[in-house]
């Protein structure tokens, strides 16, 4: 059991970077780009993929881990309650929002309005996700980078 905590650990950690990677390609052609092609569609969908994808191995996580626990007065313990309560809330809160800017980026037509749903949503997102991932600097939380 400790080898598959390690293993989810491991590729949740180093996820993240791919996450946070392909949030801000997306944002940044937001801004930027010109028109709407393949490339970008694909980016934004890399984008959702990989969140979802996260979602799911922290859904493991959630249920395997020893750092949720459900003791009494968890909500008095920071870590207990940070991986108990926060963190899945505020990311899930960020993955319904990611969600929800590829869902109306996909069905406007003009791509000017494609890339304002992406700018909204997936800007509000990847801030969500930065204030609620384990920071190897917020050292209650016991974080690593990896």
């Amino acid at each position: 059991m400790q080898t598959l905590n390690s293993i989810l650990n491991h590729s949740h950690s180093g996820l993240r970077w791919l996450v946070l990677l392909f949030l801000v390609l997306s944002i940044a052609n937001a801004f930027t780009a010109k028109s709407f092609e393949k490339k970008h569609k694909m980016i934004n969908l890399f984008a959702l993929i990989s969140v979802h994808l996260q979602l799911v191995i922290g859904l493991f996580q959630y249920f395997l881990s020893d750092k949720v626990q459900f003791i009494d007065a968890w909500m008095k313990n920071p870590l207990l309650r940070f991986y108990g309560m926060e963190h899945l809330v505020g990311m899930l809160l960020a993955i319904t929002l990611i969600t929800i800017g590829y869902s109306k980026a996909k069905r406007r037509e003009n791509y000017t309005d494609k890339y304002k749903a992406i700018r909204i949503f997936y800007t509000l997102g990847l801030i969500i996700i930065l204030l609620f991932i384990p920071w190897p600097f917020r050292s209650i939380l016991g974080g690593g980078w990896f």
